[in-house]
C-alpha cells in the first residue's frame, strides 16, 4: 500500500496595522490568494491601528510545496475598505509574500508596507508572520503492541561501533554500505537538489565583473565522497542553470544510518570560480534521521534558503549587509527509502539528473486554458470580481500560462469557424470575445475546401503580433441613474470588423467601482513593425459605453479613446516560450476618463491594461499569386493592349524584381533587427550589471557612513572627556592658588597684627617710664618738703605718718609697676614666638612650593 505524503500547513497571521486613516463608515478586510484559492479574514474597524489576529492556512504536501517554490508561486495579500452601509469595496494595497522564505522555524512578525496604497500620505503597513507547519493528524488506533524482545543474533542486539560506520562503495551493484552486510540490507536514497541562487554578487568586491564569458561560476559539493558540481553560469546577478538532483543509493538499517548521518559533519555546499571558493554554507544532515520518522512511510525533507557565507579573509564585509540582501541558496536534501520494484534499475552510486520544475499532477484543478496547433487561440480573461484583481506582472505570467497549456482533442480535430470570434462562456471558466487571424497554414489546410479562397502575401521581414486588452472597472459615475453598463469597441487593423462587448451588462451606480465580467480579448495578427507603430500612433482605440435596457434598444452614453502609442512607449521586458525563444512584451495600465456622446462632460472613469507581444517573424508566408491566375472563367477575350503577351512578360519580370528588391530588403532589415537585439540585450546585462554595482557600492557607502558617524561620536565622547577632565584640573589649580593666596594673606595680616602689638606694648612701656618720673619728682618734693616742715613738731608727726603712708603708697606703686613690666614683658616675649613660627611656616611653605615646582618641571 502505496504511503500517503507528508501534509504541510502554510500559516499567514494577519496580526495589526498602523498606519490607516480613521473611518467610522467603513470596515477593513484582508483576503489572501495563493495557488487560486482565497482565504479572507473578518473585517475590523477602519482605524489608525486595526487589529485582525487571524491565522489564513493552506493545506498541500512538501512535493507540491517544492514545485511551487521552484516556480516563484507568490502568496497575494489584498486588502478592502468596505462600505458598511452599500457594502461597496475598494482596494487599498497590497502585499506579495516570497514563498521561497517560509521556513519550518518560527520567525519574528515583520511590517510589511502596502503596495498601491490609496492612502499615498500615510504609508500603511500589516504585521505579517509566515511559518510552515507539520500537519500531521493523529492515528485513528487508540492502543499499540509492544515490542518484542529482540531475539539472539537479531539486527538490535549487534554492537554499534561508531568507528566502523563507513560507506563502503559497491560499484557492481552501485550502492555504498554502511553497516555489517548481513544485517544492514535495507535500501535508501539520499538526494541533494540545488534550485536557485539570489544576490550572488554580494559576494565579490565591487571593482571584480559580475559577468564575463571567461568566468564561470558554478556550486560544488562532496555527497559519500562523490564530488558534485551544478551547471556552470556566467552571470551572477541571475544565476539561470536547470535545478539539478544527485542522488545516492545506500544499503543500511535506520539504526546504523541514524548513527552515521548523527556523526557526520555539515554538507558544505561552495559557490566556485575556477579553483576558488566565493562563499560556502552548511547543510546539517543530523535532522533527516528523526527518532519519530519512518522512512517506510514517508520521506524525511530538509530544504530552504540558507545564506553563504563568504571565506574568513573577506568574511568581515559582509556582516554588515542587511538580511534581504543576503546571498542565499535553495537546497533540498531528502532521504527516502527505495522502493522494491525500483531496485533493479540503473546501477550507478550517484545519479544526476533534472528536477522537474515545471509540470506536476493536479488532478483536482481545472486546464487554466486550451491552446490550438495553430496560432489560433481563445484566453481566458481575468475574474471581475475584486478579489481576482492582477497586477502587471500577473498578467504576464497568465498569458504564458495560457501559451504553454496543451491543446485539446477537440481543437486538434475542429477547425475555427467564424462563429468563434465571440465565443460564449464555457464550463472551464469565463471565456471572452477572442479573435483569430488565420496564418499560411490555416490557409492551406482550408485550401482543400474552397481553392478559389484569395491568400494574403505576408512580407519576409512582418512580425507576430499579439494584442490583448483588458477592460478592468468602471467607477466615479456621474449620472442620476444606475446605468447597465455594456462596453463596446472595434479595431479593424486587428483583422476584425466585428465589434467586441463585455456581457452580460453590469449595474453601475454612484461612488461605487464595478468590475466588468468577459472583457478581456486577445488578438493575433501579422503586421511590418513600422506599420503598427504609425497606425497605433495614428488611430486611437474608441470605446463606448451603451446603457442596455430590456424593454427598449441600447443607448449610446459615452465613448473614450485609448491612444494605443503610449503601450509603444512602455518598458520592453523579455519572456521564453515553449520553445525557448526570446520575445518581448510591453504592458500599459492606466485609468482614463469616459466623456458624454455629446463631449460637455465627463461621465465616468474607465481602468484597463492592454498588453502587447511581439513574438517575432511569421514563420510561414502565403504564396503570392498573380492576377492571371485569378481571372473569373468566361471572361471576354483581351482587347486592351496591356494584356498582350509582351506587355505582360515585361510585368512580371518588373515584378519578379520588385519581389527581389523586397527580398534583399528584408534580408538586410532582418539583419539589422538581429543586431539590434543583440545590442539591447547586451546593453539590458550591462545596464543591470551596473544597477547591482551601483546598489552594492550604495550598501558598502552605507556601511562605511556608519562606521564613520559611530567613530565621530566616539571621538566627540572622548573630546567631552578630555574637556571635563580639563576644567576639574584648572578648578584645582584654581582652588590651589587661591589657598595659596589666603596663606599668604593670613601671614601678611599675622605679621601687621604682632607688629601693631609690639607699638602698643612699647608706648605702654614708655607710659610707665613717664609715670615713674613723675614719681621721682613728688619723692623729691616731698623730701623738700621734710626739710621745711622739720622746725614745727606738729606737723613732725603727720610728716611721720605721711610718710608711712607715702612709703606704703610707693611700695604699692612699685610692686604694681614690677607685675604690669613682667606681664609686659611676658606678652612681648610670646608674641615675638609667635611671630617667629609664623615667619618659619611661611618659609617651609615656599620652599614646597619650589619643590613642587621643579618636580613640575622635571615631569615636563
Amino acid at each position: 500500500m502505496a504511503s500517503k505524503p507528508e501534509q504541510l500547513l502554510i500559516v499567514v497571521s494577519v496580526l495589526e496595522g498602523r498606519q490607516f486613516p480613521r473611518s467610522p463608515r467603513h470596515t477593513l478586510v484582508v483576503e489572501a490568494r495563493f495557488d487560486g484559492e482565497t482565504l479572507a479574514t473578518d473585517p475590523v474597524e477602519h482605524r489608525e491601528q486595526p487589529q485582525f489576529c487571524t491565522e489564513l492556512a493552506w493545506e498541500l504536501d512538501r512535493r507540491t510545496l517544492h514545485q511551487h517554490r521552484l516556480q516563484r508561486t507568490p502568496i497575494k495579500l489584498q486588502c478592502y475598505s468596505v462600505d458598511s452601509g452599500t457594502s461597496a469595496r475598494e482596494c487599498v494595497g497590497y502585499i506579495v509574500l516570497d514563498l521561497r522564505s517560509l521556513q519550518e522555524i518560527k520567525q519574528a512578525p515583520k511590517w510589511h508596507p502596502l503596495l498601491s496604497s490609496k492612502y499615498t500620505k500615510l504609508k500603511p503597513a500589516l504585521l505579517i508572520s509566515m511559518i510552515l507547519e507539520n500537519d500531521t493528524k493523529p492515528s485513528a488506533e487508540q492502543f499499540k503492541a509492544k515490542k518484542a524482545p529482540p531475539r539472539p543474533g537479531s539486527p538490535a542486539l549487534v554492537p554499534l561501533d561508531s568507528e566502523k560506520l563507513r560507506p563502503v562503495l559497491n560499484e557492481e551493484e552501485g550502492f555504498h554500505q554502511i553497516g555489517p552486510e548481513d544485517v544492514c540490507v535495507d535500501m535508501f536514497v539520499l538526494s541533494v537538489t540545488v534550485a536557485f541562487a539570489t544576490k550572488l554578487e554580494q559576494l565579490i568586491s565591487s571593482s571584480t565583473k559580475l559577468s564575463s564569458e571567461g568566468s564561470e561560476f558554478f556550486f560544488y559539493y562532496t555527497l559519500l565522497g562523490n564530488d558534485v558540481t551544478s551547471e556552470p553560469f556566467q552571470n551572477l546577478l541571475s544565476p539561470n542553470f536547470e535545478p539539478e538532483r544527485a542522488s545516492v543509493r545506500i544499503r543500511s538499517s535506520e539504526r546504523f544510518l541514524r548513527l552515521f548521518l548523527s556523526q557526520q559533519p555539515c554538507l558544505q555546499i561552495h559557490l566556485c570560480c575556477g579553483n576558488q571558493s566565493l562563499g560556502s554554507t552548511d547543510v546539517s544532515l543530523a535532522g533527516l534521521m528523526k527518532s519519530s520518522a519512518d522512512l517506510s512511510k514517508r520521506p524525511a525533507t530538509i530544504e530552504g534558503a540558507f545564506i553563504l557565507q563568504p571565506p574568513k579573509r573577506v568574511k568581515p564585509g559582509l556582516q554588515c549587509v542587511p538580511p534581504d540582501l543576503q546571498p542565499t541558496v535553495s537546497v533540498s536534501v531528502t532521504l527516502r527509502a527505495e522502493d522494491i520494484r525500483n531496485q533493479n534499475g540503473p546501477k550507478t552510486p550517484v545519479k544526476k539528473g533534472p528536477v522537474p520544475a515545471t509540470h506536476h499532477e493536479r488532478p483536482s484543478e481545472e486546464p487554466r486554458a486550451l491552446r490550438s496547433p495553430s496560432p489560433h487561440r481563445c484566453l481566458r480573461s481575468p475574474d471581475a470580481s475584486p478579489e481576482h484583481q492582477h497586477s502587471e506582472s500577473e498578467a504576464e505570467s497568465l498569458c504564458s500560462d495560457i501559451r504553454q497549456a496543451p491543446p485539446t482533442a477537440h481543437e486538434r480535430q475542429a477547425p475555427p469557424t467564424a462563429h468563434e470570434r465571440q465565443a460564449p462562456p464555457t464550463a472551464h471558466g469565463k471565456c471572452s470575445s477572442t479573435c483569430k487571424i488565420y496564418d499560411s497554414e490555416a490557409d492551406a489546410g482550408d485550401s482543400s475546401v474552397s481553392v478559389s479562397a484569395p491568400k494574403i502575401s505576408i512580407p519576409a521581414s512582418a512580425h507576430h503580433y499579439c494584442f490583448s486588452l483588458d477592460l478592468r472597472s468602471v467607477r466615479d459615475l456621474r449620472t442620476s441613474f444606475p446605468v447597465n453598463c455594456v462596453l463596446r469597441y472595434a479595431y479593424q487593423f486587428f483583422g476584425s470588423a466585428a465589434p467586441i462587448m463585455t456581457s452580460p451588462a453590469v449595474e453601475v451606480k454612484k461612488n461605487t467601482e464595478v468590475f466588468l465580467p468577459q472583457s478581456y480579448c486577445a488578438f493575433d495578427f501579422a503586421a511590418l513593425p513600422n506599420q503598427l507603430q504609425d497606425t497605433f500612433l495614428r488611430v486611437p482605440l474608441v470605446v463606448e459605453m451603451w446603457h442596455r435596457e430590456p424593454s427598449s434598444g441600447d443607448v449610446l452614453l459615452g465613448s473614450v479613446s485609448i491612444h494605443l502609442s503610449r503601450l509603444l512607449s512602455s518598458e520592453k521586458t523579455r519572456f521564453l516560450d515553449p520553445s525557448g525563444l526570446q520575445h518581448w512584451r510591453q504592458s500599459c495600465s492606466e485609468r482614463i476618463p469616459i466623456v458624454k456622446a455629446d463631449g460637455s462632460e465627463r461621465l465616468a472613469e474607465l481602468s484597463y491594461v492592454s498588453v502587447l507581444e511581439d513574438l517575432g517573424f511569421v514563420k510561414a508566408q502565403d504564396v503570392l499569386v498573380s492576377e492571371s491566375s485569378q481571372g473569373p472563367k468566361g471572361a471576354e477575350p483581351l482587347t486592351r493592349p496591356r494584356e498582350t503577351p509582351e506587355y505582360k512578360a515585361a510585368l512580371e519580370l518588373e515584378m519578379w524584381k520588385e519581389m527581389q528588391e523586397d527580398l534583399f530588403d528584408n534580408q538586410l532589415k532582418q539583419k539589422e533587427l538581429s543586431h539590434m537585439q543583440a545590442l539591447a540585450e547586451e546593453w539590458r546585462k550591462r545596464d543591470l550589471q551596473r544597477e547591482a554595482l551601483i546598489k552594492k557600492k550604495e550598501m558598502e557607502y552605507n556601511v562605511l557612513e556608519e562606521q564613520l558617524q559611530k567613530t565621530l561620536s566616539d571621538l566627540e565622547k572622548r573630546e567631552k572627556a578630555l574637556a571635563h577632565a580639563e576644567m576639574e584640573v584648572s578648578l584645582m589649580i584654581f582652588r590651589e592658588r587661591f589657598s595659596l593666596r589666603e596663606l599668604q594673606d593670613s601671614g601678611r595680616r599675622l605679621r601687621e597684627d604682632c607688629t601693631h602689638q609690639v607699638e602698643l606694648e612699647r608706648s605702654k612701656v614708655r607710659q610707665l617710664e613717664d609715670q615713674l618720673a613723675q614719681q621721682r619728682q613728688q619723692v623729691e618734693l616731698e623730701r623738700k618738703l621734710e626739710s621745711a616742715t622739720k622746725s614745727k613738731l606738729h606737723y613732725k608727726q603727720q610728716w611721720g605718718r605721711a610718710l608711712k603712708e607715702l612709703a606704703r603708697f610707693k611700695q604699692r606703686e612699685q610692686e604694681n609697676a614690677m607685675t604690669r613690666l613682667k606681664k609686659q614683658q611676658q606678652e612681648l616675649e610670646h608674641m615675638r614666638l609667635r611671630y617667629l613660627a609664623a615667619e618659619e611656616k611661611e618659609a617651609v611653605q615656599s620652599e614646597k612650593h619650589e619643590l613642587q615646582d621643579i618636580r613640575n618641571e622635571l615631569n615636563r
